[in-house]
């Protein structure tokens, strides 16, 4: 869980980062960048390492991390960001600021995010009827950020801002497992 200092340091380079992309039109392509950012720290765990690591010097973390900009193909504006939280010590932040950042332009659109944890990959048409019953319950446009937890068993959490609607069969055996443990 990250502590209150590391989330008020996440949210100012991502208002900074916000900013500069709004002021050179380029909102969507950081917001690319981004997405796909936050899918391969979630989908490596040396890309993790790396981003927490106190071990590495300034300057190797930066070079990994312009490497990995380049790989990638990001925007100027991405990739010289990216060196600037390196040369600062502040890529363990680098998960924070970009769900604030991406929370900033889904409130600039009027947009609504849901987060939605799984126990199977949806297919197509679960994808789709989700968004379609999300954008009948809060209307407008529904931004839905899917992840995959074997953990839940069956079913899914939705969370959307405070509100959570949790149907994971995980949740329902320990809710069972509850009421025997009363009866007996």
């Amino acid at each position: 869980m990250p502590s209150q200092t590391t989330g008020v340091i996440a949210d100012r380079y991502a208002t900074a980062l916000f900013d500069l992309a709004q002021g050179q039109n380029a909102l969507d392509q950081v917001a690319g960048d981004l997405k796909s950012l936050k899918a391969m720290i979630r989908d490596s765990a040396d890309l993790c390492r790396l981003l927490d690591s106190p071990a590495l010097k300034r300057a190797e973390q930066g070079k990994a991390v312009a490497a990995l900009a380049d790989a990638a193909q990001f925007h100027g504006l991405t990739k010289n960001f990216l060196g600037l939280v390196a040369s600062h010590r502040r890529l363990p932040a680098l998960p924070g600021v970009i769900e604030a950042f991406l929370g900033a332009l889904a409130k600039k659109r009027g947009e609504v995010t849901a987060k939605v944890s799984s126990a199977v990959a949806l297919s197509q048409g679960q994808h789709d009827a989700l968004v379609s019953a999300l954008k009948a319950t809060y209307g407008g446009t529904v931004a839905v950020d899917v992840a995959v937890d074997p953990s839940l068993l069956g079913g899914m959490v939705v969370k959307v801002g405070s509100r959570m609607v949790d149907s994971s069969l995980k949740t329902k055996l320990q809710h069972l497992k509850l009421a025997m443990k009363g009866v007996g």
